[in-house]
């Protein structure tokens, strides 16, 4: 059972820093990233929190992924409900400013997207299955036989063009984080030396089998 609790402690710390690291993408201020126009958009029309809609939004998604055929695990749970709490909860303290010029805004959206990337690796290296979004990602991918980099650049710009008749902000900001991404998780998992191909994710009824079946039938 040891191994289930550091694997949850480093989920956990993974989704945390990806909250943290939303936060900065969002407080540069200089357009938001192509998922945050849309939370941002839809929370400013229905007066909600961008963490709230997050979670909503994971939810909705996580259906339609099952619907599709795609595996649910411990992660993509976690993934949709913990990203939005975190998000919330440290906006609330307002502890990130807005930076007062472009090159400081530049400067924290880079850092930001580094910092989600380092979190992206925390959390698919524990094995227990990816986010919503990347799992509509992954499921458009198999049923259309498309790239899977083009299903990711059909649902992302979608979710901007949606966010911004609803108000979300666009600008140069939304462009460094659609493209920019990308090369920054490529750079981590390189000095890393990860390869998220290799990860064999796990399903909930599976972890539930490995870990928890067996203790309580050991226990009797």
């Amino acid at each position: 059972m040891k191994d289930i609790y550091q694997r949850i402690i480093r989920l956990m710390w993974g989704l945390f820093l990806y909250s943290f690291g939303i936060l900065l993408t969002v407080n540069a201020h200089i357009g938001y990233a192509p998922w945050d126009v849309l939370h941002v958009g839809i929370a400013d029309t229905v007066g909600l929190t961008i963490g709230s809609i997050s979670i909503l939004l994971g939810i909705f998604i996580v259906i339609i992924t099952v619907l599709l055929g795609e595996k649910v695990g411990l992660g993509t749970i976690c993934n949709m409900i913990f990203i939005g709490l975190f998000f919330d909860s440290i906006y609330a303290l307002k502890i990130i400013p807005v930076p007062e010029n472009t090159f400081l805004a530049i400067v924290m959206l880079i850092t930001g997207l580094f910092i989600i990337a380092f979190s992206t690796y925390l959390y698919i290296d524990t094995g227990f299955g990816a986010g919503p979004r990347d799992g509509l990602m992954v499921a458009l991918a198999r049923i259309t036989k498309l790239p899977i980099g083009i299903c990711r650049g059909v649902i992302e710009f979608m979710a901007v063009v949606s966010g911004w008749l609803l108000g979300g902000m666009v600008g140069i900001g939304t462009v460094l984080a659609a493209f920019g991404i990308g090369f920054c998780v490529q750079i981590t998992f390189y000095f890393l030396k990860f390869d998220a191909t290799k990860v064999e994710h796990e399903t909930i009824a599976y972890t539930y089998r490995k870990y928890f079946k067996k203790e309580i039938f050991q226990s009797k």
